[in-house]
Formats: structure tokens, C-alpha cells, sequence
């Protein structure tokens, strides 16, 4: 007899029965999971923005609709707005409103359908050259402080030349301007602007090249996003600044270019200095200048001062004047020395007096008085002695000091003779050519003499 807990053969399979809200949770993970993120476009329909930011629609065609939620994050990036009827491709996630089994479309990116292939053409395109490294930060020249020249290229024609020329000549009118004029709209634009690049880098006429014009749609400005063009400005040798469109247009030529401008009025103001600055700039370096040339010649002026002090202290003249001094302090310090001596030996005759005096002993007075005498006649010669000695140093000093004394030589009728050009003592006519002039220096006078010919 067989167990009916263990034959399950003979009982009826177990059913799985879904909740609704189970089943439309399990509907919404699997569109979820199969339904990533999709393309759709559409016609815009029963559009609704309430106050919660969030923006609701349906997106239809002749055959069908589906309802779709794009949130407030999301729609707040939106170039565009969204009106009703209008034709649009937008990238959404598929999933399903439970509360009520709607599927409905999770939009994350929505465009005007119109656009729709140029703007992923340019995604494209942007996404190839990046990758080839024509965006990287590290290859964008700086722009010059003070151009020589600077280069537009643009329409001759738009409102964007006249913007750029208005610019530059109320910031800095001084410096030159040159119009490269290429379309900036068509079918051959882009090949137009690429050659006119090719040519501004061959000539090379220009510091800094502005590539602008005004703005428009995605499809008016397409010329600047094309890849010929971005390429020439990748190769161009003059640094190149984009201005193309208004402030929220955005072209592959603002990514390769050196700098992007918002607006053609930006890029004439980027490229040129203030001259109001300049002109302040400059007058703060002429005073900086000016100073500092001042503190040089204060400084060389003490210089000179000190040298002249040196010069006048090496003179033979301040020579013989110290030597001349010096004579006297000996002179003084010798009598000194002789009235120091006098007023000893005079001290000692007068304590030898007063002993006398004391003792009274005749023949030791006869006998101090020989000495006294011996004393003094001893004194005086030794006195007369030094000052004839000190006498005759002096006059020896004298006599060398004339002896080395130029001036001593010019009174003997002698003369000094010096190159006027250079202020250079001659020792040898040679170095004189006839025509130059030189100066004679005698004892009392100077002569100025003109060369009329050389005896060597």
C-alpha cells in the first residue's frame, strides 16, 4: 500500500497566486530590465506641469500613444520648451505606474525631433575627437597680452562683424584689424571656413584670430560643427577663439578652439586690453621708473663724493700737510720732554738746597755747588743737543718732502702734460697723432696746446 504523504503524483500542483499589486511590480521590473533605455519620438500631447516641477505628457503617432513622466532634475536641463503638437525624440527608461498598471515612458533626455540627427551627429563627432585628444586642455595656447594684429573671420555682412569692430576700436583702437570674409550658414560653409584657416595660418599675419558669428539653430550653426573645420583650427599656428551663436550655443569649434567666447562682443573684449588700464599701467611703471633712476643718481653722486674724499686725502699736498703736523706734535712733545726735565732737576736742586740748608756744612755746599753747576751746564748742552737734533730732522723732512713734491718739480721748470680727450698723463709723444689737443700743467698757469706734429 503506497504512503500518500510521499506519491506526490496523485495531488494537485501548488498555485502561485499573484497579488495585483504584485503583478504590476513584477510587470514594471521586467520592462525595466528588458526595456533599458530606448529612442522614441513622438508628438507631444496632454502636457501638465504641476507645481511639483515634474513634467507630464503623452507621446503619440497616428497609431498608438504612451503616456510619459520626465522629472524636475531632468526637464530643468531642457534647451527647449515643450509645447503641445510638437515633434519630439526623446531617451527613456520603460517602466510601469503601478498604482494604476499604466506603462509609461521615464524620460531622461528630450529633443526636438528636427534636431534630433544633427544632434547626435555632433555628439558623435565630439565623442571622436576627443578621443583623438584635439579638446586637451594641455594644447590650448595662451592668448597674446597685446596683439599686433588680430584677425576676424567671419561673415562680412552680419550684425557679428560690426559687434567685433565696434568692440575693438572702443577698447584698444591702435590695433590693426583684418577681415577674413568666409559664409558662415550653408552648404559649403564649412569647407569655406576650413580653407580660410588654412590661409590665415599660412600667412600669418595675425596674433590672434577671432572665428565668430551671431546665433541660430542647431542646423544655422551646423558649418561650425563640422569636421573639416575643426580640424583646421587644431592645425592653425595663430591662436583661434571661438564666438559662435549666443551664450548657451554650443559648436565642436568652441571645444578645438584656444578659448570660447560667449558672444562676438566677449571675444573682441578677450582678445584686447583695456586701453584705460594699459594707459595706467604705463604710468605706474614710468613713476616706478623714475624713482628707481632717481635712487641710481643719488647713489652714484655719493659714490662720486666718496671717491673725490679719497682722492683729496691721497693728495701730496694733504701728505706733506699731515707730515707738517706731525712736525709740529714732535716739536711740542720736545719741549714738554725738556720743561718735564728742567722742573725735575730743577726739584731736585731745591730739595738739595733745603738738605744744605738743613746740614749747613760748608764743604758739602762748596761741593753741591760745583755739582749744580756741573748739573746745569750738563742740562743745557743736552738740551741744546736735542733741539738741534730735532732741528735738523725737520729740516731733512722738509728738504724730501720738497724733493718728492710734484710742485717742486714744476718750479724747477718742469711741466705736466695731459691728453684733453681722456685726462691721461703722457709719458711718450708717441701716443699723440698731430691735431690732438693736450694741456700743459706748469708751476703757476696751464697751457692748452694743439699737436702740429710728432718727433719720436
Amino acid at each position: 500500500m503506497t504512503d500518500p504523504a510521499t506519491d506526490n503524483r496523485r495531488l494537485p500542483p501548488e498555485r502561485d497566486v499573484f497579488s495585483v499589486s504584485r503583478l504590476n511590480r513584477t510587470a514594471r521590473q521586467l520592462l525595466e530590465q528588458s526595456l533599458t533605455r530606448i529612442w522614441v519620438e513622438g508628438e507631444l500631447s496632454n502636457i501638465a506641469r504641476p507645481t511639483s516641477g515634474h513634467l507630464y505628457f503623452t507621446l503619440k503617432d497616428n497609431k498608438a500613444q504612451v503616456r510619459g513622466a520626465m522629472f524636475r532634475s531632468r526637464n530643468q536641463l531642457l534647451r527647449f520648451k515643450p509645447e503641445e503638437g510638437m515633434q519630439v525624440t526623446v531617451r527613456a527608461k520603460v517602466s510601469l505606474y503601478e498604482p494604476r498598471g499604466d506603462y509609461q515612458l521615464i524620460a531622461e533626455y528630450m529633443e526636438e525631433a528636427g534636431d534630433g540627427v544633427l544632434q547626435r551627429a555632433f555628439e558623435a563627432l565630439k565623442l571622436k575627437l576627443d578621443r583623438e585628444g584635439l579638446f586637451d586642455p594641455d594644447t590650448k595656447r595662451e592668448l597674446p597680452a597685446l596683439p599686433g594684429r588680430i584677425g576676424v573671420m567671419t561673415s562680412p555682412t552680419g550684425a557679428a562683424i560690426r559687434d567685433v569692430l565696434s568692440v575693438l576700436g572702443r577698447r584698444f583702437p591702435a590695433i590693426p584689424v583684418v577681415v577674413y570674409p568666409v559664409p558662415v550658414q550653408g552648404k559649403d560653409a564649412g569647407r569655406a571656413i576650413a580653407a580660410m584657416l588654412e590661409t590665415a595660418s599660412q600667412r600669418n599675419e595675425c596674433d590672434v584670430l577671432i572665428l565668430t558669428r551671431g546665433g541660430g539653430s542647431l542646423e544655422d550653426l551646423w558649418a561650425f560643427n563640422e569636421e573639416p573645420v575643426a580640424r583646421a583650427i587644431h592645425a592653425c599656428r595663430i591662436p583661434v577663439v571661438s564666438a559662435v551663436g549666443h551664450e548657451v550655443d554650443f559648436t565642436i569649434a568652441d571645444f578645438v578652439a584656444d578659448r570660447r567666447a560667449p558672444t562676438p562682443s566677449a571675444a573682441a573684449e578677450l582678445v584686447t586690453p583695456d586701453q584705460a588700464e594699459w594707459l595706467e599701467q604705463w604710468r605706474g611703471l614710468e613713476a616706478r621708473l623714475l624713482h628707481r633712476m632717481q635712487l641710481r643718481l643719488a647713489d652714484r653722486t655719493t659714490q662720486l663724493q666718496w671717491l673725490r674724499k679719497r682722492l683729496s686725502l691721497r693728495h701730496p699736498g694733504q701728505y706733506l700737510r699731515q707730515q707738517a703736523q706731525r712736525l709740529d706734535e714732535l716739536e711740542a712733545r720736545a719741549r714738554l720732554a725738556i720743561r718735564s726735565i728742567f722742573n725735575h732737576l730743577q726739584a731736585k736742586v731745591n730739595a738739595s738746597s733745603a738738605a744744605l740748608k738743613q746740614a749747613t756744612p760748608a764743604h758739602r755746599i762748596h761741593r753741591y755747588a760745583l755739582q749744580r753747576q756741573s748739573l746745569e751746564q750738563r742740562m743745557c748742552a743736552a738740551v741744546k743737543r736735542l733741539v738741534a737734533d730735532r732741528q735738523r730732522r725737520f729740516a731733512v723732512a722738509c728738504k724730501t718732502l720738497d724733493t718728492i713734491s710734484p710742485l717742486a718739480t714744476l718750479d724747477r721748470g718742469y711741466s705736466i702734460v695731459t691728453r684733453v680727450q681722456d685726462r691721461s698723463i703722457l709719458r711718450t709723444a708717441a701716443t699723440l697723432k698731430p691735431g690732438e689737443q693736450v694741456e700743459a700743467r706748469l708751476a703757476k698757469g696751464q697751457l692748452l696746446c694743439t699737436v702740429d706734429d710728432v718727433i719720436k
